[in-house]
Order: structure tokens, then sequence, then C-alpha cells
């Protein structure tokens, strides 16, 4: 168990001490393969280091403003540019996911391929398909084909086109559930998440193709058919991919969730920073959801990327920079995920509902909601139940696709936020309102459209009119690899599989 204790913390320290993109040692040789003792023992800081980013810097930070759970507090500056939509390049994520999780799964994966105990390989490839899709998500077209071959020679590999990425991650996620893991076993104290269970490490897999193809809906080559005969036949995660709360010492600095790390520690960066914005914030408030104070701290939010208002939008004698807002909510116990139970559930009834079986659509639906709502600490489930504002209603596909994207927009808040950034621009809900707040304030307290997404007050012009579709490609790829291509121009470029009509 001492064993344990140092992984775990070292782990730690490396991938949540973030905040600036200068903390790693970038003339470090990402691609060499270091003296370990056995190949297990990467495994903690890999899982470590993946679920660190997806709520860490700038996956937790970004994917919170551009999603509009969050906006900058307006005596504060930090998170100005992402809702003003300038520029953001993602690049500590990118370096950090590429140097460490990647590299130590791709080590892994070649000190075990060949042993019969197929356990940790199994482990380490599918976090690696995990993680590619990350990677190639956010960004699009990315190196991948020739990534992490600078020991072979290749220190300036090509950029593969995302449709291709896919491709690829399809066949290895199909190759991976091939294999046989009935006389395989692994060390529990080794993995953080289902403690050495292969079991549910299948039904992450399985999970994480339904995954893969689902976002792919809108990319023309889309089978829901063939999906749903996978889904039927397939054990599906059932147990949320996570790092327990349990994991946490959150009485020293260090050891903390990364978002109560940035709350709780000497950087202040979420307290003194952010505020609710009244996108997610009404839509809970008016429906009475029980998640809102689980998820935020106070009674008001703000328009998003209104943080130079100096009016009294709501009439109350108070101008706008005054206020009091509300505060996301991070207890020291806070479960950090990787796939979650609800997000499984809403593919799946998606998928179900894309064949207008509504029936079987509302069953995964409502246990997702459920899910969410326990995941919260609420037992009750009368949001949906019949008059509940969540209660499944949709008897055609586009209406039950909404009402699905609309509950795991909610889920996902303070939990999964670049996922709920990328499951956004696929299926476009929460929709976009074109109200122009700047241009009356009063107007727009009045009549702010609950459940949809604003243009934000600041950034309203940059993208003209859209909202961000994509970080641009990270400063230490475009810098330091001769092969890639031009820097995008903003932020509002779209990746390939994102094709749906709409902001």
């Amino acid at each position: 168990m001492k064993k344990k204790s140092f992984i775990v913390l070292s782990a730690i320290a490396l991938f949540f001490t973030v905040g600036c993109s200068d903390y790693l040692d970038v003339n470090h040789d990402p691609t060499a393969l270091e003296e370990i003792p056995d190949a297990k023992v990467l495994l903690p800081a890999a899982e470590m280091g993946i679920a660190g980013n997806l709520m860490g810097w700038h996956f937790g930070f970004g994917g919170g403003f551009w999603v509009e759970y969050w906006t900058q507090n307006y005596s504060a500056s930090q998170f100005k540019s992402f809702c003003e939509y300038l520029p953001q390049d993602f690049n500590t994520a990118y370096l950090s996911l590429l140097r460490e999780p990647l590299t130590d799964l791709k080590r892994i994966k070649t000190d075990t391929e060949a042993d019969d105990n197929k356990g940790y390989y199994f482990i380490a490839e599918a976090l690696s398909i995990f993680t590619w899709q990350i990677v190639t998500d956010v960004w699009g077209d990315m190196p991948y084909s020739e990534a992490l071959k600078g020991n072979e020679g290749l220190l300036h590999p090509k950029q593969d086109k995302q449709q291709d990425i896919y491709a690829d991650l399809l066949a290895r996620v199909n190759t991976l559930l091939a294999i046989d893991l009935s006389e395989s076993s692994i060390d529990g104290d080794y993995d953080y998440i289902y403690a050495g269970d292969l079991e549910k490490w299948k039904q992450f897999a399985n999970a994480l193709k339904v995954k893969l193809t689902l976002r792919l809906s809108e990319a023309g080559a889309y089978n829901n058919a063939a999906l749903l005969t996978f889904i039927e036949g397939a054990d599906l995660l059932t147990a949320s991919a996570k790092i327990p709360g349990k994991t946490w010492d959150d009485a020293v600095e260090g050891k903390r969730h990364p978002m109560r790390e940035f709350q709780a520690g000497g950087a202040n960066y979420l307290s003194g920073n952010v505020i609710a914005s009244k996108n997610i914030f009404d839509y809970l408030n008016v429906n009475n959801d029980p998640r809102l104070p689980k998820l935020f701290s106070g009674t008001k939010a703000a328009f998003f990327g209104d943080f130079d208002s100096r009016e009294d939008s709501d009439g109350n004698g108070t101008a706008d920079d005054k206020e009091v807002y509300a505060t996301a909510v991070f207890t020291g116990n806070m479960d950090l995920m990787l796939m979650s139970d609800w997000e499984v559930n809403f593919y799946i009834a998606e998928v179900y509902a894309r064949a207008s079986d509504f029936v079987n659509a509302q069953k995964y639906y409502e246990a997702a909601v459920t899910a969410s709502l326990a995941q919260h600490g609420i037992a009750g489930k009368a949001i949906i139940e019949a008059g509940g504002y969540a209660a499944f209603t949709a008897t055609t596909v586009e209406p039950a696709i909404k009402q699905i994207a609309m509950q795991k927009w909610v889920a996902n808040c303070n939990y999964q936020h670049i996922e709920s950034f990328l499951e956004r621009n696929r299926t476009k809900y929460p929709a976009v309102n074109e109200i122009d707040i700047a241009a009356n304030r009063a107007a727009a307290y009045a009549n702010f459209p609950v459940g949809d997404l604003t243009i934000s007050v600041k950034g309203r012009a940059l993208l003209n009119g859209n909202l961000p579709a994509s970080p641009i490609y990270p400063e230490s790829y475009i810098f330091r690899n001769n092969n890639a291509p031009k820097q995008k121009a903003n932020v509002g470029e779209r990746v390939w599989w994102n094709k749906k009509a709409g902001k």
C-alpha cells in the first residue's frame, strides 16, 4: 500500500499542478521509453493523467465556458479570452496527454502485448483509444499514425485526416473487443478506475465503441441499425469509469480533485474568476431541478460574456458588476469522470430514438437522468415522472434527440465539460438564440431564452455570430512540427464530423 500511495500522490502532483503552459519540461523527448521495473506501475499515472486533463485547466475551464455553464466574473479577468472567443490552443492539455498518458499507455502495450495475460494490454489499449478520440474530437485533423514514434526517427509526424483517425480507432476497438480475457487478471492496487475488474473494463470498451460510432451520426456513413444491433448484444458499462472521490486528500495542497485545487488552492482560479451563467442556471432554476444547489451556491447568474456591463439589467437597484453571483460547487470528495453511466445510457437512448423505438429510448433516458441524480445524492425522480419538466414525451426522432441532449447537458455540468462541448457540437442542443443582450439588457433579462445558449456579449462579432467549434492547433504542434498545417483562423472551425446545421 505504501507503493500505491506513492504512485497516486506522484501522479496527482504531476497532473493537477496546472494553470500555466510552461509547467512541462518540453525539452524532454515525449517518445523516449524509459526504464521501468514493471509496466503496471505506469497505469495509475496514465489513468490520473487522462482524468485530470478532462476536468483540468483547458478542458475543464474551456469546456465549461464554451457550453455556458460558467462565465467570467465581473471583478476578474483570467478567463475573459474564453468568453470573448479569442484564439485558444489548449496547448497544456495537448502536451500533457501526449507526453504522459499516451506515452505511458504505449509503453504498457509494448511491454505486455506478447503476454498470455492480456489484462494490462487491454486496459492500456482501451484508454489509448479513448484518449486519441479526445485529441481528434477536440482539434480535428492531427498527427496520429506517425505520432509517438520519435524513437523510430519520426520527429515530425504527418497530420492525419480525422475521418482516417476515426476509421483506425474503430478498427482498434473491434480488435480489442475480440481479446479473450477469461484467463487474464491485473493487480487491482494499480487500477484506480475499476480496481482490476476486467469485466468492467470490457464493458467500458463496448461503451467506447458506441461512443465512437455515435459521434459520427451526422458524418454521412453512420449506420444506426448496425449500432443498435451491437448495443442489444453487448454488455455495456453500468458503473462509471472514474477516479473515485475517496482518492483525494482535500486538506492537502496538490492532492485534491483538479477543480477543487483551482477552487481551494492558493491560485484561486475557480472561486475568484468563475460565476454561474444564466443559460444553465436559469434552466435549472425555472424548472426546479434538484441538482441546482448541488452545482451552484447562490441565487443569481450572469449573462454569458457580459463582464463589462455596469447597467442594472434586472432593475433591482444594483449594477450588474456589483451583484453577488452564484459560484460552482465542488466538494472535497468529488468523483472525477472519464466515462459516466449517465453518458452511456444517453447514448443508448439516442440510438433507440433514431430507430423510432421510443419505449426503449425512454427507458434508457430515464436511467441516465436517474444516474445523474444519484451522482448528486438525489433519490427522488419527480422531474422525469408524469408532469415533471424532464419527463420523456417525444414521439418523433428530432424532439427525442433534443430531450436527450438537454439532459445530457445538465448531467455533465461540473463533471464532463469537454464531453459536453463535443456533444453539443454534434447534436446542436442546446440550441442558440440570437438575442442581442447588449442592445437592451433589461429586455434581455425579462425575456431571457431559458434553455438556449446565447452568443457571448463580448465575443458576438468575432465568429460572425457563431459559437466556438474547436480550439486552434496547439502551439507546440504548429511551431515544432515541420509537417504542421497552416494555423486555424479562429476557434470557429468545425471538425470533420461536426456537420449538423446550426450554430
